[in-house]
């Protein structure tokens, strides 16, 4: 499932606490499993607890014995939701839980399905997640044994393009590394278990090369380097060559101000062009700035490369972009192409 749809399974989950069933999230590393429901905390403003079951022993989550006169009774560990500390309702996130050893798994059954261990109960407007990778993901896992699986919902996430383009304008990734991504969509997430590289092509190292440039882009001796430790050797050489090849795109301010400006015949530049015009865009919130952007995209001789910067643009700013006189225009001079959310 892509992370649009699986958001709003998460949503659903987390707003409909009297029909909540647990939530299992499969998935390779680094494709964003526990972004995707940090974000559902951010949206709502409710916390997320996030617990490394891999971390943990059975103690940490059963709470530690203690003796009362003939009996003995168990300390509810503070790191489970609790009314008072927390809130009437948030998400109990119990992550890399295919990594945990089985006698924590196992306490966590009554947890996960009675939301209930012991004598602590789950408050009820808390939704509960959990998130792992596959057996053939090379990472440390174990097989999730039956009683478990059947006391969850299981989605596995796939990686999209489209849904890491409008998260990375939301979040102000740098406008080449969207641009080199669009030229090769392929590159988003780049995993070979059988090699088990140690840097290697994922949403989240993505991420991590734009910090890279933001850090290296005035030390180009170190630039390559940066970027080959963030998304591997391979990759980081070719994000490098891309943005040396930037120094030839032609003068966006020209564009923005409604000037004649040629198109270059090279699609890497193109779809960098197409990238840095969302971006401006973002920045500007000014509709004359759209309205120009529009005018650009009839332009490209490839039609589905001016869809392509539309699409991106509507998804960056919302549905202001209809109010647009030139969107009327552009939509017209596309015909047969349709525009998708």
């Amino acid at each position: 499932m892509r992370p649009a749809q699986l958001s709003i399974v998460l949503e659903r989950e987390f707003l409909n606490s009297h029909h909540h069933t647990p939530v299992m999230l499969w998935g390779a590393p680094g494709i964003g499993k526990s972004q995707l429901v940090t974000q559902v905390g951010i949206k709502y403003n409710a916390p997320v607890i996030d617990i490394r079951l891999s971390q943990m022993e059975p103690s940490d989550l059963r709470g530690i014995p203690f003796r009362v006169g003939d009996m003995v009774e168990w300390a509810i560990p503070a790191l489970l939701p609790d009314l008072k500390r927390h809130g009437n309702r948030g998400i109990l996130f119990l992550d890399e839980i295919t990594s945990a050893p089985p006698s924590v798994s196992a306490a966590a059954y009554q947890l996960i399905l009675d939301r209930r261990l012991g004598e602590y109960k789950v408050p009820d407007g808390w939704a509960i997640i959990a998130a792992g990778n596959r057996q053939g993901d090379r990472g440390v896992t174990y097989t999730m044994p039956a009683p478990l699986a059947n006391r969850f919902s299981h989605f596995e996430l796939e990686v999209h393009l489209d849904d890491w383009v409008a998260w990375a304008y939301k979040n102000a990734i740098d406008e080449k590394v969207i641009a080199f991504l669009r030229f090769r969509p392929e590159l988003l997430f780049d995993f070979d278990p059988a090699h088990n590289p140690v840097a290697f092509p994922s949403p989240r190292s993505w991420e991590f090369a734009h910090r890279a440039l933001q850090k290296f882009s005035d030390f180009p001796d170190l630039l390559l380097g940066a970027l080959q430790a963030c998304v591997g050797s391979a990759a980081g050489i070719e994000l490098n060559a891309f943005i040396i090849h930037l120094d030839n795109m032609p003068n966006l301010d020209a564009i923005l101000r409604g000037e004649a400006v040629s198109i270059p015949d090279e699609i890497d530049l193109q779809y960098a062009i197409a990238a840095a015009l969302v971006g401006r865009a973002i920045r500007a919130e000014d509709k004359q700035v759209y309205g120009q952007i529009l005018n650009f995209a009839r332009q490209f001789k490839s039609r589905e490369m001016g869809v392509m910067l539309v699409s991106d643009l509507q998804r960056a700013i919302g549905s202001v972009l209809f109010e647009v006189p030139e969107f009327a225009q552009w939509a017209q001079a596309i015909g047969d192409i349709m525009l998708y959310e």
